[in-house]
């Protein structure tokens, strides 16, 4: 199935300034899209082209590549001869997918970007390990963006949904409510965070709109990344594995911030800090830092060693917290929504808030502050943006709530240094006492 995605038009616009002068690294989780939507972009945008996938790849191609990297005609003498196609100065593309499988093809990027003759683009998974790219000199040439999973607009476009994207963007700009569309749209959001974002399990539900269909989708997703940690991170894979395991049980608690004490009652940050790195490059999970003195520079304040850790995926994250039967049915996922059993959809809500903020590559903050000998004095933020050169505080809310106290404490502690301040909720667009009030499906446009 051809969805479209956003990313396609980062790529398009890559081609046309660069010219040949850098080549482009697609980088991201697995199973994200990467090689399909690259696939599709040379076979529409050039004459000609060629991909090399290094799961698998053409042997002559990949002797040249290993042995005789300097000589650059022999190379694209063996690439025309095994992948049966003629290349065409300045109007081929040469992909090399999987890339992080062949450190060298990396490597040779440079030589290949100043030789001009073709256009590169580079497809990678777990590709800032250190054991990825040990030996081997990182091109300078090398320009890099980031692909996530299907946000929520691409979500409706692959249902054949093109009005609601623009109806609720159209809504947002004009701070205006969508009035009795809105349960509509929150049902169809309520889709997207149950399917998630992974193209793979899109295409079953547009399909078939069985949610369990989507559902075993997920679950060998899941099982991949399990035997990623197991394969790729060496000495460290008990412990990746045990963090990634415990996510769900971490954010649903009431303070979500990840407790190492649930790892073991001695366990130390210094024991599992390149755990938690390994996760989020390999782009699975989203880490976020509780940042102290909440200014324009958030990074200069933040404690890393308080963090709260999302999944990349919020239909990962449903899968993963609901168990690990062989399917799950769509009646559960449904009761979870309309209340009809117990589930903490808290977690769920603002593992996708999250999960919007970085697919617009924010980094992701919170602000928490605690005091053990009085906890009114205690307070927790969600989020901290920087919007319009200020930081704006933002709460996530699930469900109905009576108060936002944390929020009025935080506006009154730090009155001179914020923006405007947000709630996203299940309910309609709202401003009151100076707090802007946003669906929940309205996150991806902060």
């Amino acid at each position: 199935m051809n969805f479209r995605r956003k990313i396609y038009d980062r790529i398009l616009r890559w081609k046309a300034s660069r010219n040949g002068k850098t080549a482009l690294l697609v980088e991201g989780a697995r199973r994200v899209g990467k090689s399909f939507t690259v696939a599709e972009f040379a076979r529409r945008e050039y004459k000609s082209h060629v991909i090399v996938d290094f799961s698998s790849p053409q042997p002559l191609t990949l002797d040249a590549i290993l042995n005789t990297p300097h000589d650059l005609d022999g190379l694209f003498n063996r690439l025309s001869l095994e992948y049966h196609t003629r290349l065409y100065p300045r109007e081929t593309l040469i992909v090399f997918d999987e890339v992080q499988l062949c450190p060298k093809a990396r490597q040779l990027i440079k030589h290949l970007v100043a030789d001009g003759r073709y256009d590169y683009i580079e497809t990678g998974s777990l590709i800032t390990l250190k054991t990825m790219s040990e030996g081997i000199l990182i091109p300078s040439e090398e320009e890099r963006i980031s692909m996530h999973p299907m946000d929520f607009e691409e979500f409706c476009w692959a249902l054949d949904d093109g009005v609601t994207p623009g109806f609720i963007r159209e809504c947002f700009d004009k701070s205006k409510p969508l009035g009795a569309l809105h349960q509509t749209v929150m049902n169809r959001y309520c889709e997207y965070l149950c399917v998630g974002g992974m193209p793979q399990a899109v295409a079953e539900y547009a399909a078939s709109k069985d949610i369990s269909c989507a559902d075993l989708v997920k679950r060998d997703i899941l099982k991949l990344y399990r035997d990623d940690i197991a394969k790729f991170a060496k000495g460290n894979a008990a412990k990746v594995r045990s963090i990634f395991d415990q996510i769900p049980g971490q954010l649903s608690k009431k303070e979500k911030r990840y407790s190492l004490a649930s790892l073991g009652k001695s366990a130390r940050m210094r024991e599992y800090e390149d755990s938690f790195v390994w996760l989020a490059d390999a782009k699975v999970a989203n880490p976020c830092y509780n940042a102290t003195d909440p200014t324009v520079g958030m990074a200069l304040s933040s404690d890393f060693s308080t963090m709260k850790l999302y999944m990349g995926d919020t239909g990962l994250l449903m899968t993963l917290a609901l168990g690990d039967e062989n399917a799950t049915s769509g009646d559960l996922y449904k009761a979870v929504f309309t209340g009809d059993i117990y589930f903490n959809s808290g977690m769920i809500a603002e593992n996708a808030v999250a999960q919007s903020f970085a697919m617009s590559g924010r980094p992701l903050f919170f602000y928490s502050r605690r005091n053990p000998e009085s906890h009114r004095n205690e307070l927790e933020i969600d989020f901290l943006i920087r919007r319009d050169g200020a930081i704006c505080p933002v709460e996530v809310k699930s469900g109905k709530y009576q108060s936002h106290a944390s929020l009025d404490k935080f506006r009154a502690k730090f009155k001179d240094r914020l923006g405007q301040p947000y709630i996203l909720y299940t309910k309609d667009v709202m401003e009151k006492d100076g707090i802007v009030h946003l669906p929940l499906y309205m996150a991806m446009f902060l």
